[in-house]
């Protein structure tokens, strides 16, 4: 597995050199940017967090003041909720739009981040597992837990991980659309690839018998 800035002119879009000779692309696609700042951004969340802090500052003064005054001084708890949702969402368009996962019959390539932009590449002979996490609109969450050594910083790949597990970061393909058909594609590819034996070039005899 590795992992580089991607600052050069992509040959493929979403690939930081042109595929080997003989590998195949079977798909390529981006987060759906609103399922994004769902479930990776919590706007449900923060949104009700708001809705909350305006129904409760309606509620407090209702008693004291006259109906209009009281909810005048609720909106300002909304209208801030409003602003803060709001660039939730732009970062999540932000962050799918600098996205591209592909998804080849020999890895999968993962170009990420919109500040700081960076390739994984990940063979499937590297991949131990794979998760799918599938939400009622088809879109879902592709989770790979790799195998070796190699260690992946959460919060540089956020948010496109496996959300809370960090001390042995699961790079993911975070709120696909079709992720059921796109997560068949995958365990296809990487069970023909993971079953093609590995032939390596044998010792010559006069070097085996020089040692």
């Amino acid at each position: 597995m590795s992992h580089h800035d991607d600052f050069e002119i992509e040959p493929v879009e979403g690939l930081p050199a042109e595929p080997p000779k003989g590998e195949e692309i079977l798909w390529q696609g981006r987060p759906d940017w609103w399922a994004l700042s769902i479930e990776a951004l919590s706007l449900k969340w923060v949104a009700g967090y708001f809705g909350v802090l305006a129904g409760w500052r309606f509620l407090s003064v209702v008693d004291l003041l006259p109906i209009g005054q009281a909810i005048g001084s609720a909106v300002p708890f909304g209208l801030l909720g409003m602003v803060v949702c709001g660039l939730l969402m732009l970062v999540a368009y932000v962050q799918a739009r600098a996205t591209v996962y592909t998804v080849t019959d020999a890895r999968v390539v993962m170009r990420i981040g919109a500040a700081l932009t960076i390739t994984l590449n990940l063979p499937y002979r590297q991949v131990s597992n794979a998760m799918l996490d599938l939400r009622k609109r088809g879109t879902g969450t592709i989770a790979l837990e790799t195998m070796g050594d190699t260690r992946l910083s959460y919060l540089v790949c956020w948010p496109h991980v496996r959300p809370w597990h960090m001390k042995r970061t699961q790079p993911a393909l975070r709120c696909i659309p079709d992720a059921e058909r796109v997560a068949a594609l995958l365990a296809e590819a990487a069970e023909a690839r993971v079953s093609v034996p590995q032939v390596s070039r044998a010792m010559p005899r006069n070097a085996m018998a020089a040692e």
